[in-house]
């Protein structure tokens, strides 16, 4: 039995090993071919026993605080960077951290370096849609300033995960614009959507056209492209509607015997509702774009959410979605590299003249 092995960040995140390592035992013990490089300080993980999972030493942590150039010059032995090196090195096939987002990214980018044809790293995880299924966003939060160029990266990035999470080889695909229109958005917008179609002319990509922001939750499209600030606004979104909603059952509950005797019979359906919207059953976003798999756990996660983060990262392994990803990438390359689709077209009709021209010499 081939064995999936991730490498743990265990000191990051508000938690640290108080959550994280029961929520690695509880992997382990859901997941026989799957192996864990624990990461850390070994005063801190020393208690912690399983016949699949190993300590790593490294004797510093990247608090939520520090900035990103302290995480990447000053601190080079941190349980961060040095669950990343696992990937670098191939001790292990993926990363998972619920550390600081910046410090994650820049560590990560800095060690694993960018597929070619991929300017910017995207951060991608999904969100509960009222189809009972989830649609995934990026990016949420990685590049605040995108071009048309970087979005649709982010399309051709986000298939190639769907198609892994989903078992589905044409994941649909939307721009997040201010309407359905083509004429709509900025210029960015406008041009990132023709590029977009023009992928899907060529194959790509299944580009369904400009969504709006509800259509995330209605599960219009399996993939939204957007820039980093629009996603992350969206994913706080989301979280606070969960949070909302446990709220709202709790003041039923406390209510009069009239309003109890109510929220009682719509207890079920409120129960599904909520464990639908449940942040925790979609924890963990993957940073796309880079030459290994690493997996960004929310720094408040409990023992649940992080082990849904564990499985992503061991899902995302075991389906050999850093090669999808490149497969894609390199289909996509002409439109990637280029400045726009007149460029590919003019590119394209060259290489089918001097196709030609070959075939008539022969």
């Amino acid at each position: 039995m081939s064995m999936i092995v991730l490498a743990v960040d265990c000191m990051g995140g508000d938690h640290g090993p108080a959550v994280i390592l029961p929520a690695c035992r509880k992997f382990l013990d859901a997941n026989a071919d799957a192996r864990l490089l624990l990461v850390g300080q070994p005063e801190a993980l020393g208690a912690f026993s399983h016949e699949r999972a190993t300590v790593v030493a490294a004797t510093e942590v990247v608090s939520m605080d520090d900035a990103v150039e302290v995480a990447l010059r000053k601190k080079k032995d941190s349980s961060t960077r040095v669950a990343i090196e696992q990937v670098k090195t191939g001790a292990a096939q993926a990363a998972v951290s619920a550390g600081n987002t910046g410090a994650l990214m820049a560590i990560a980018r800095y060690l694993l370096k960018t597929i070619d044809g991929i300017e910017r790293p995207a951060i991608a995880t999904q969100l509960p849609n009222a189809r009972g299924k989830a649609t995934l966003v990026l990016d949420l939060g990685a590049n605040v300033d995108c071009r048309a160029g970087h979005l649709l990266q982010f399309g051709v990035m986000g298939a190639a995960l769907v198609s892994v999470l989903n078992n589905d080889p044409h994941p649909t695909v939307g721009l997040l614009n201010i309407g359905e229109e083509a004429i709509k958005g900025n210029e960015e917008i406008k041009k990132a959507g023709e590029l977009l179609r023009f992928a899907a002319e060529r194959g790509d990509l299944n580009f369904i056209g400009n969504i709006e922001g509800n259509d995330i939750f209605k599960g219009t499209a399996d993939i939204v492209v957007c820039d980093g600030f629009v996603g992350n606004v969206a994913l706080k979104t989301t979280e606070g509607l969960a949070a909302m909603l446990v709220g709202f059952l709790r003041e039923e509950f406390s209510r009069n015997t009239l309003t109890k005797l109510a929220a009682l019979c719509a207890y079920p359906v409120l129960k599904s509702l909520q464990r639908r919207m449940d942040h925790r059953r979609y924890n963990g976003a993957a940073l796309l774009g880079l030459r290994g798999l690493v997996f960004k756990s929310h720094g408040s996660a409990d023992v649940i959410g992080f082990e849904h983060a564990l499985s992503r990262a061991y899902d995302a392994a075991r389906n050999q979605l850093l090669e999808r990803v490149r497969d894609r990438i390199a289909h996509a390359a002409p439109l990637l590299l280029a400045e726009g689709p007149e460029a590919v077209a003019a590119a394209q009709a060259a290489s089918d003249a001097a196709a030609a021209d070959g075939q008539a010499q022969a």
